[in-house]
């Protein structure tokens, strides 16, 4: 067992307590740039507590000092349809914390971070952020707030009005930590805090966030959440070499009908394609 505890599991048992905020507040200060203070960690539908439900992922809804909303998400399994789900939790969050008859200025900022282990869409970072801009079709200028705006919504810029989305790639992350940001990326995937990391909140993290440091009875639990993941890991492994053997399966069967019209042997069949003779014979 790794010397610290998954940063997926602590989020939900431990990190939601107030003594524990630095360790939070850190990684959002190194992922955002700017110094991040949680006010409360809310709670929702999609906030449920015990490792029976959805232990494959990890929902926290934080407000911060500035009111803004900010949703952590771990994602270890894969779905294909994430990107939609990004947009629901973002959509709910809002719906849910603006009371009724207010005014739409009311609408909180969202920030979405997603920290998932599988490949999802196409591209060589490891790292993505998503703002929202408009951009003249014809002038590609960039439409600003006015000044009047500026003062209703107390910021400078559309963007900042908007959900902002982050996707932590953890996988793709090639275990060399650049700065400090890479230094929480490194924990996430290795659940490991090197003595010379220097970034916000990890020195908390590697206190607090010892194995050794659990109690008997949430030891216990730490150890039935990792049987958990193996447990998907080894079903969504079958379920990749399954599918992998079904589309070999019938390549071979399409070359073991082209070879059998062509006039070649049974036993040539076979050595090219693997295939039993009954198989070959039903082609």
């Amino acid at each position: 067992m790794k010397k610290h505890i998954r940063f997926d599991w602590a989020i939900k048992r431990l990190i939601r307590d107030k003594v524990n905020f630095g360790i939070l507040e850190g990684f959002l200060s190194e992922l955002i740039g700017e110094d991040i203070r949680i006010e409360a960690v809310l709670e929702s539908e999609s906030n449920q507590q015990t490792e029976n439900e959805k232990f494959n992922r990890v929902d926290l809804l934080v407000e911060n000092t500035k009111k803004e909303l900010i949703i952590i998400e771990i994602q270890n399994s894969h779905e294909l349809d994430y990107f939609m789900r990004i947009l629901f939790g973002i959509s709910k969050a809002i719906t849910e914390y603006i009371k009724e008859g207010e005014a739409y200025s009311k609408i909180k900022k969202v920030i979405s971070v997603n920290i998932i282990y599988f490949n999802l869409g196409q591209g060589e970072d490891y790292i993505y952020r998503g703002t929202t801009q408009f951009r003249g079709i014809h002038a590609n200028d960039e439409l600003q707030l006015s000044p009047s705006q500026k003062k209703l919504f107390g910021k400078e810029s559309i963007a900042d009005l908007y959900p902002e989305i982050y996707l932590i790639k953890v996988n793709q992350f090639d275990d060399l930590a650049k700065n400090t940001l890479d230094e929480w990326i490194y924990f996430f995937k290795n659940s490991e805090i090197k003595e010379s990391f220097k970034a916000r909140g990890l020195k908390e993290a590697h206190e607090k966030l010892k194995v050794a440091n659990l109690p008997e009875a949430e030891r216990k639990s730490y150890e039935r959440y990792l049987d958990n993941l193996r447990y998907q890991a080894s079903i969504a492994e079958t379920l990749k070499f399954e599918a992998e053997e079904k589309v070999r399966k019938s390549e071979h069967l399409a070359i073991a009908k082209r070879l059998k019209a062509s006039g070649a042997s049974v036993e040539l069949i076979q050595e090219v394609t693997s295939l039993f003779r009954e198989e070959i014979e039903m082609v």
